[in-house]
């Protein structure tokens, strides 16, 4: 496909009209063609009105209908995989084997949800049969399906950090689509060629099978004033969202400012603390620091779930993790970063840090040209760190901090101390069980997802993934953006109460075959 510089909007294809927005070459700074330009309030509130009269028949589309539709999807996204990764390298600078490896886990994702529709077991469906002489008064027949009624239209922000997989065709929009919710997708300006490409893919899936023509759009913008209105407009029901703190918390304002509140479920800012216990640090400091460095770096740290803190007890095994950590990391190469202006944010980060009276610089990496950003380590007290809670503020790149705990209660009361996270990560021995079993309670508080013995880079996609956590890492801490749990975001409950079984959606049937809950006890449904 060529790109064309025009937004898929329903089944047109239309060039904005506002503000000029160019792809430009994360490694060198040049402009890529073609000249993209932004949508104006006219095209948003197309794009919205158009989803909102495609909702009530797309929402009741057969579910094995919309499984062919993903799917569809992601066989698109791979007919055309070699020009989205090729555009994909040249604006974000992702290196190939990242992206290939990402555009994989796009379409793996898309299939992972249409295989969740076709088993139908986040239906969740409960039947409380009718009991006519019960006393003192009978029970009506009441039938649920717990979540199986689309919100509405859905809004999704594209991340500047995962291009694919988080962005036009990403988890956001899978689930959305899934759940039977029309997408307005709203693409990252840092990767318009390839939002384009993707936006075009799943266009040509909804054409192919004949879906209602609002099921997706996607609009660019050159600054902030379309997401905000796609946010505010009523016929968005719910939003989607990766990325900073500040931006997912002013999409979160609007939404809750609107007549009708509209849940935004936004993933925001982690800094994914590191414990390392003593026995663990004692046994394999170096180790341990040598595979740090390692998850650090990981794609020049433009990771969610990079690893940006680390809290241990100091002593001669911190000591030998970090001499191990920063031999590691000063042979690491400076790395280009997605955008010149995230670049620039990491440099302010780390200038900040550098400048700090109580964090000292432990190790930073090799040196680079403009564009490329040199990974570093710090270290602080944990009174210090305790003390200014600017110390939390994550540094959006391969930037650490150690916080040395004097003992025990130092490091308890440090964690107690910590904002919520996406992940925790947790390095212990056997001899270390006992005081991880004592620090459960808490890192079950602090994070949406615990690892033991790793790091928190790398999310699989799977049923038992939880990509969530409590504030600020996202605003809902009960909702994951990943796996296919993902999809419960944009259903909500019905109960049908004595309902002609003429009238009830196919679901409910009593010879769905459905698993359920029935009168208490769960069944399997009948052919």
């Amino acid at each position: 496909m060529t790109i064309t510089g025009e937004m898929p909007i329903g089944r047109a294809a239309i060039r904005g009209a506002g503000r000029e927005i160019h792809g430009v070459a994360a490694a060198g700074g040049e402009r890529l063609e073609p000249t993209f330009r932004g949508a104006t309030p006219d095209l948003a509130d197309r794009a919205c009105n158009l989803a909102a009269q495609a909702f009530d028949a797309y929402r009741e589309t057969p579910r094995d209908v919309r499984a062919r539709f993903l799917e569809t999807i992601a066989d698109n996204l791979q007919a055309c995989g070699e020009e989205i990764v090729a555009r994909c390298i040249l604006e974000s600078g992702l290196p190939r084997p990242r992206l290939e490896g990402e555009l994989g886990r796009t379409t793996n994702q898309l299939r992972l949800f249409a295989a969740e529709l076709r088993a139908g077991r986040f239906l969740d469906v409960r039947i409380d049969s009718a009991l006519p002489d019960r006393k003192p008064a009978p029970r009506p027949d009441l039938r649920l399906r717990l979540r199986n009624i689309a919100l509405g239209p859905v809004a999704v922000f594209g991340a500047s950090n995962f291009p694919l997989a988080f962005s036009v065709a990403g988890g956001d929009t899978a689930s959305a689509l899934a759940a039977g919710c029309p997408v307005v997708a709203k693409a990252h300006n840092a990767h318009p060629g390839t939002s384009e490409l993707a936006g075009r893919a799943i266009q040509r899936a909804a054409s192919d099978l004949d879906l209602p023509e609002g099921v997706f759009s996607l609009l660019f913008d050159a600054d902030v004033a379309i997401g905000q209105a796609l946010v505010a407009h009523p016929a968005i029901k719910a939003v989607g969202f990766t990325g900073s703190r500040r931006g997912g918390l002013a999409l979160l304002q609007i939404a809750q400012a609107r007549e009708e509140p509209i849940p935004v479920y936004a993933e925001m800012s982690s800094i994914n603390p590191v414990l390392l216990l003593p026995a663990a640090l004692a046994s394999r400091g170096a180790a341990i620091g040598q595979a740090f460095a390692s998850a650090l770096t990981l794609g020049a740290g433009q990771f969610c779930t990079n690893p940006g803190l680390v809290l241990a007890l100091d002593g001669p095994g911190l000591d030998d993790f970090l001499a191990a950590a920063a031999e590691a990391l000063s042979a690491v190469p400076a790395a280009t970063m997605l955008t010149c202006g995230i670049c620039d944010a990491y440099g302010a980060g780390v200038a900040a840090l550098i400048g700090h009276p109580d964090v000292t610089r432990i190790a930073e990496g090799q040196r680079g040209p403009a564009f490329q950003a040199s990974a570093a380590l710090f270290a602080t007290s944990a009174e210090a760190f305790r003390r200014d809670r600017s110390l939390q503020a994550e540094v959006f790149g391969a930037a650490s901090l150690v916080v040395r705990c004097a003992d025990l209660a130092d490091l308890q009361a440090t964690l107690e101390e910590m904002e919520g996270q996406l992940t925790v990560a947790v390095h212990a021995d056997d001899a270390d069980h006992p005081l991880a079993q004592r620090l459960m309670p808490a890192l079950e508080r602090k994070a949406g997802r615990i690892v033991f013995n790793g790091f928190g880079t790398g999310v699989e996609v799977g049923h038992a993934m939880v990509h969530g956590g409590p504030f600020p890492a996202t605003s809902d801490s009960r909702w994951t953006s990943v796996g296919s749990l993902a999809i419960r975001r944009f259903l909500r409950p019905v109960s049908y109460q004595d309902v002609p079984e003429g009238l009830l959606p196919r679901e409910l049937h009593l010879a769905a075959e459905l698993p359920r809950l029935r009168d208490g006890e769960f069944e399997r449904g009948r052919a």
